[in-house]
């Protein structure tokens, strides 16, 4: 490629990028302030959470009879992205913006990343499909979607881009969407921010010297780390694999799943585990009082909700499990709460998603330098000891993370051991 034609294709893709990164990050804006008014109302009406079941028999209704293309969620993009799958419908983008803020409005337990990626990729599949642009372009736009979304939702907007480029396949970066991803995520949080959405800050941390002995610690964190994600991944997978087992239909799954999350409310006497829990993340930074069992608590509250079936993503959950896990063991370790807390939040989404790249520049964005090196290392040891499982089961693998080099990407869905399954005859047929 000489010099005029490099100079077309970053031309197309500020274009291109610039066009899906306003999209989401309109899209963005107006899902976070009606979240917002959703938790405010919901705190000012606590016994809304009573009707939770029946919100899931609605919910589920709406989604059983009109959500089945798009049901798959986060896994769709993924598949589609991979697989060149029909054009993601553009109801996506409202359906599930309308079934996360009433998940929130109830009092189910989830976050907002996978309403951001799914609303971002329906934006930029359906700019693709009216634009008729080649399957390479489309594949391209399609991460700058999940990049524009994730950027834009959470404010960090180098993170976001390096996000939609890592989830993809597990331990590869797609470099070819990298321009796009990196303007579509820059343009979408700043058009967030214009129209006026504050995101939550966290308490920098102080610098600490890495030492032999500190990295000690952070290796028994990572470990810690490790085995959270886990049992968070097995824990939702379990729920709903077995609740679609034994409730075939939708509505009365997440009516089910509702009144499970009613009764762990009233058994916990608190709602600091319904939501998203933003205020308890605060306070794991400096909270040495923060109850121990608080991220068991979250984890099992989150993975009840998703399992059922409702709305919403796992990231602002998992930083709620991961910051009050890092209160825990920065109490323990003898490291200090703003950076432990720090480096849980961050952590323990990237094992469970296998993003150790993308929440470590998401740390630096939030807290600060000072955490990063630190939190690298949690992350990429996290992530290595967490195995080849993920919350999003679509994820293709490649290489594994013990080295060994797969015959064609697999979806980690279909890997039952070390070795992929063969292909199935839908995949075949694809």
């Amino acid at each position: 490629m000489n010099h005029k034609d490099r100079l077309l294709a970053l031309g197309q893709w500020l274009l291109l990028g610039t066009v899906v990164g306003v999209l989401c990050g309109a899209s963005s804006a107006l899902f976070l302030w009606l979240l917002a008014e959703a938790t405010n109302f919901r705190m000012a009406h606590e016994a809304i959470v009573y009707t939770l079941p029946l919100s899931g028999l609605g919910i589920g209704a709406l989604y059983q009879r009109f959500g089945q293309p798009i049901k798959a969620g986060n896994n769709l993009v993924i598949d589609t992205i991979h697989d060149e799958g029909p054009e993601i419908p553009l109801r996506m983008a409202p359906m599930v913006l309308i079934g996360t803020v009433l998940t929130h409005v109830f009092g189910g337990s989830a976050g907002r990343e996978g309403t951001a990626v799914q609303m971002g990729a329906s934006l930029s599949d359906w700019v693709s499909h009216r634009l008729r642009v080649n399957k390479r372009m489309r594949r391209q736009l399609l991460a700058a979607g999940v990049a524009g979304g994730f950027g834009s939702v959470f404010g960090t907007p180098i993170a976001g881009a390096v996000f939609g480029l890592e989830f993809i396949v597990l331990g590869h970066i797609e470099y070819d969407a990298l321009a796009p991803a990196l303007i579509a995520s820059v343009v979408g949080d700043l058009t967030t921010r214009s129209l006026g959405i504050e995101h939550t800050h966290y308490p920098a941390a102080a610098f600490v010297a890495l030492t032999p002995l500190l990295f000690v610690k952070w290796l028994v964190f990572a470990a810690t780390v490790a085995a959270v994600s886990t049992l968070f991944i097995e824990l939702t997978h379990f729920i709903r694999k077995r609740s679609e087992r034994a409730v075939p239909l939708l509505p009365v799954r997440m009516f089910l799943g509702g009144v499970a999350v009613v009764g762990l409310w009233k058994l916990c006497g608190t709602s600091d585990y319904l939501g998203l829990g933003v205020p308890t993340i605060v306070r794991a930074f400096e909270d040495p009082r923060l109850p121990v069992y608080a991220f068991a608590l979250k984890l099992l509250f989150t993975a009840v909700t998703l399992g059922a079936g409702y709305l919403g993503g796992e990231v602002t959950p998992l930083f709620f499990v991961g910051a009050a896990l890092g209160n825990v063991l920065g109490r323990l370790l003898g490291i200090p709460l703003e950076l432990s807390a720090g480096v849980g939040l961050a952590a323990v989404f990237a094992a469970a998603s296998n993003t150790p790249l993308a929440l470590s520049i998401m740390a630096l964005e939030l807290l600060g330098g000072s955490a990063f090196p630190h939190v690298m290392i949690v992350c990429v040891v996290a992530y290595l000891l967490a195995g080849h499982r993920s919350i999003y089961s679509a994820q293709r693998l490649l290489k594994g993370k013990g080295g060994a080099r797969l015959p064609r990407p697999t979806p980690l869905r279909d890997l039952t051991t070390s070795e992929p399954a063969p292909p199935s005859i839908e995949e075949k047929t694809r």
